[in-house]
């Protein structure tokens, strides 16, 4: 979920500051610490591809999460100051709490969940496998912070989000829209255009 607000930014920002201004707002973003949150993706990414594979992986896959989240956090805390930082941190913090109460796993609602693919839902009502998410029960802490908001058609992605991913991206999009969009001041100095 975390894309649809960078790319959501980017295309807001383009329209509103310009394709050049835009890129060269956007080339020099400057942020503390900032090879975390690529490395914390990558990881993930990582993470995902060894848990199928590895059973001692997959046991400590919450303990793991719940790590790269404090780390996340971490980096956020570093950034505070940015436009929009502070709306991330609170949703990426919503998301570490439900799953940190849960055995650092996300939990995701069954009606939710339906509109994703039928294998998934079916891996999720089974329980063999471990992953990130598993099927919101009785038994969850903090159901309402949960995957609960079922998206699809018309939106162009079909997936089951959290009140936290929409904090998030709320935040990702206003912080990528204020680093392209030139201050009213940037647009005094910007060339007039004759014609």
């Amino acid at each position: 979920m975390v894309y649809d607000g960078i790319i959501l930014g980017l295309i807001v920002g383009f329209f509103r500051g310009g394709l050049r201004h835009g890129l060269v707002q956007f080339s020099n973003i400057r942020l503390k610490a900032g090879w975390i949150f690529p490395l914390l993706l990558v990881f993930q990414f990582f993470m995902y591809y060894i848990q199928e594979r590895s059973s001692t992986v997959a046991a400590a896959s919450g303990y793991i999460f719940t790590a790269v989240y404090v780390v996340g956090l971490i980096f956020l805390w570093l950034n505070r100051h940015n436009k929009g930082f502070w709306l991330i941190m609170t949703g990426v913090f919503l998301n570490f709490l439900v799953m940190l109460v849960n055995g650092g796993r996300m939990p995701v609602s069954f009606e939710a969940a339906s509109v994703l693919d039928p294998v998934y839902l079916e891996m999720l009502q089974s329980g063999d496998v471990v992953t990130k998410h598993y099927l919101l029960d009785a038994s969850t802490r903090l159901p309402f912070l949960g995957d609960i908001i079922p998206l699809s058609s018309p939106y162009p992605r079909t997936q089951a989000i959290s009140i936290g991913d929409v904090v998030m991206n709320l935040g990702i999009f206003l912080y990528i829209l204020s680093i392209m969009t030139p201050a009213a001041a940037d647009l005094k100095t910007l060339p007039k255009v004759e014609g």
